[in-house]
């Protein structure tokens, strides 16, 4: 009996502490929802709260005429001007402008971090028009990673090994690991490893997101796209967005950091989910911080995003009675390479499928 009762004090100890709340997330009687430890819940909201806008440019002005402005052509001077001001508190608020800056010549691109804020500020500009389907109305702005720090201090990563299950945010396609037969054949090749790596990314996204598994996936069968969330698709977009950036912006600036910057193998930092989700399931509670800086949209206009973002990429019913089969992912539209994309030079081949 002693024994029984120095297990079950055992198990309460280990047990966290604080009130939880549980919130249904999909269909009723699939176990789709989300489990909160509602004592944390504060702690999470103050580090994801978005920092106010600056006020809007006081007047319109012709565009930019600054020496070597190669992104930020089609926005005003005064747009221009708040926008450079915005970026300099999201991301270097204690360097200030010098940070990217050389303050006696301010068109040099003598320093690398000037190179680099550049390449980001159009990366930026990609996400928030090309990859709708994943940041729909919220979008995207240097502070979603940054958070007032020139390095973002979540969730940047380097090569180690060539079973790093980090490589899915670079260089693997969508994962898929299931086996259909009991042998393995030519049709049939998932290994054990691959398995594990797959679980190590699906909880490397959960913990990202502050989530668990039903967040996306159906209970009953994990590998069914019927009956699973609206949020699994927007997860696939989401790692699809985030291979396009590191093989795209990221990894092409091998070349321009310094060597201090690099990893052990000689490698640029990469970003993962965490970088801009940081616990959240979306970025900073959801503010829709780049609504207010137009220099950062890419487009005419700033478009909420919403359903309609996954209806006209082809994908029109998430339950599986459409386009989408009961067992098969939705045909998402494939990677386009950035024109100046440098080649991803990557030796590891094995690894998730």
């Amino acid at each position: 009996m002693r024994a029984h009762v120095a297990a079950l004090l055992l198990v309460l100890v280990a047990c966290e502490s604080g009130r939880k709340e549980t919130v249904q997330v999909g269909y009723r009687g699939l176990a789709q929802e989300l489990n909160y430890d509602a004592s944390k819940l504060h702690v999470i909201a103050a580090a994801n709260r978005a920092p106010a806008p600056l006020a809007p440019a006081s007047e319109p002005s012709p565009p930019a005429q600054f020496q070597n402005v190669q992104v930020l052509t089609d926005v005003s001077a005064n747009e221009f001007n708040r926008t450079m001001l915005a970026m300099t508190q999201w991301v270097a608020p204690q360097q200030s402008c010098g940070y990217c800056h050389d303050l006696t010549n301010f068109a040099s691109d003598a320093k690398y971090t000037k190179v680099v804020a550049r390449r980001m500020l159009q990366m930026t500009r990609s996400i928030n028009s090309q990859w709708k389907p994943h940041v729909q109305g919220t979008g995207v702005t240097c502070y979603s990673c940054h958070r007032g720090n020139p390095v973002p201090q979540q969730g940047l990563w380097h090569y180690t090994d060539e079973n790093q299950f980090l490589r899915a945010y670079l260089d693997r396609s969508d994962v898929r690991v299931q086996s259909q037969t009991i042998a393995h054949t030519n049709a049939n090749n998932s290994s054990i490893r691959q398995t594990e790596n797959t679980y190590a990314l699906m909880m490397n996204a959960s913990r990202a997101l502050g989530v668990n598994c039903t967040f996306c996936h159906n209970s009953r069968s994990w590998t069914t796209w019927q009956n699973a969330p609206p949020a699994r698709i927007t997860a696939m977009y989401g790692f699809r967005m985030v291979r396009d950036l590191n093989t795209n912006y990221l990894t092409p600036l091998q070349s321009v950091f310094p060597a201090a910057r690099l990893g052990p193998h000689g490698d640029a930092p990469k970003l993962q989910c965490v970088t801009c989700h940081q616990g959240v399931y979306k970025p900073l509670g959801g503010a829709q911080m780049v609504k207010d800086y137009p220099a950062l949209w890419g487009a005419p206009t700033w478009a909420r995003g919403g359903a309609n973002d996954t209806v006209s990429a082809g994908v029109r019913d998430l339950r599986g009675r459409d386009s989408v089969p009961n067992d098969a992912a939705p045909r998402l539209p494939a990677q386009t390479a950035h024109p100046s994309a440098a080649p991803v030079r990557a030796s590891a081949t094995s690894g998730m499928r």
